[in-house]
Formats: C-alpha cells, sequence, structure tokens
C-alpha cells in the first residue's frame, strides 16, 4: 500500500488542474488574492504556508510582497512549487516536511497558513498547538477547511472547537461563493482566522 508521502507525489502533476488549486482562472486567482490581503497583515509579513502542495498559495502570496516559507511532505509537490515559484520570478523558500510537526523556528512568524491539510492530520489538536507556537506573541492562524460531499474534513463548528483549545480568537467565514472554486459547491467550505 502507498505511504501518503506517495500518493502526493503522484498527484503533484495533475494537482493543479482543479480551479481551486492551481488557480488558473484569473477570476478565481483575483478572489482568493483580495481574501488572503483582507486577511493578512502589511506586507512584508513572514508567512508560513504549511501543507504547500504546488505553492500556488506561496507564490500568490509572494507576488504580493510576503516573505513566505512553504512546507510539504511531498518532494514531488515541492519540486512543483519552486518551480511555479521561477517561473513566477518570486523569491518564496520550499522544504519537504511534516506540516503538522514542521522544522521551523518557534515564535518567528506573522502568519500561519494552511490549506485542506489539518483535517488529514492524524491529531489535529497536537498539529495546531504547534503551528501556534510558531506565531509571534500577535501573529494569526488562517486555516482554509472544510466537510466536503465525501463526509471527509472537519465541519466550521469542529474547527473552532479544535482552535479554541489553544487560542480565544476563532472567527469563520463561509466561503459559499462559486468564485473561489470555480464552480458551485454544495458542501461546507471556510476560512477560520485566528488572532493572537
Amino acid at each position: 500500500m502507498p505511504s501518503v508521502r506517495d500518493y502526493w507525489d503522484n498527484e503533484a502533476s495533475t494537482f493543479d488542474g482543479e480551479p481551486d488549486h492551481g488557480l488558473l482562472d484569473p477570476a478565481v486567482r483575483r478572489a482568493w488574492r483580495v481574501l488572503l490581503e483582507d486577511s493578512l497583515p502589511k506586507t512584508p509579513a513572514r508567512i508560513a504556508d504549511l501543507g504547500c502542495g504546488t505553492g500556488t498559495l506561496t507564490v500568490l502570496l509572494a507576488e504580493a510582497g510576503h516573505d513566505v516559507h512553504g512546507i510539504d511532505l511531498s518532494d514531488e509537490m515541492v519540486a512543483a512549487a519552486r518551480a511555479k515559484a521561477a517561473r513566477a520570478g518570486v523569491d518564496a523558500s520550499f522544504a519537504q516536511g511534516d506540516a503538522s510537526d514542521p522544522d521551523l523556528d518557534p515564535g518567528s512568524f506573522d502568519v500561519v497558513l494552511s490549506r485542506h491539510v489539518l483535517w488529514a492530520l492524524p491529531d489535529p489538536s497536537a498539529a495546531l498547538k504547534k503551528w501556534i507556537a510558531l506565531l509571534k506573541p500577535d501573529g494569526r492562524l488562517l486555516l482554509i477547511e472544510g466537510r466536503w460531499g465525501t463526509g471527509a474534513g472537519l465541519t466550521a463548528d469542529h474547527c473552532e472547537l479544535l482552535v479554541r483549545e489553544h487560542r480565544e480568537s476563532a472567527v469563520v467565514r463561509h466561503l459559499r461563493e462559486a468564485v473561489y472554486w470555480g464552480r458551485e459547491i454544495d458542501d461546507e467550505r471556510y476560512l477560520l482566522i485566528s488572532r493572537g
């Protein structure tokens, strides 16, 4: 049976084909840029993108002037992310590593961002504790998650409870608009922001 890492290595070459993965549609890309810009501190913020995949959000944020560091379990995803950053002409760093236990300096980031990763981790609460430890005292945690029609994922209520085990602040914004996903959706998708 292939490992989780093998699975994502195999997915890397086609991952950006989904409208909300590659953000290849200009309207979808613009929607994510505006959503994130409205949620982040002023540039240049130091951002950890945990489970960065092919680096789409990492590059988007680097283009906006942020100092972004992407980590992903998959070597193939990291290679794709580095190539994407090079094509875009932006300076972003990428490393292969475990998003649930990132090898990054505690207290050194303005923002920890994770998109569709927390739900898949074996111990989401333990991962959140480590992610929050990476933040400066006034740092922000941004989680883009969902509960999909397949039954996989985390409801917004569950995600909020997990965050509140470690921090008081947790505000959910539901992302129902088709422009974020490149199509109409009928499941639950959201952005949770926790400010220090």
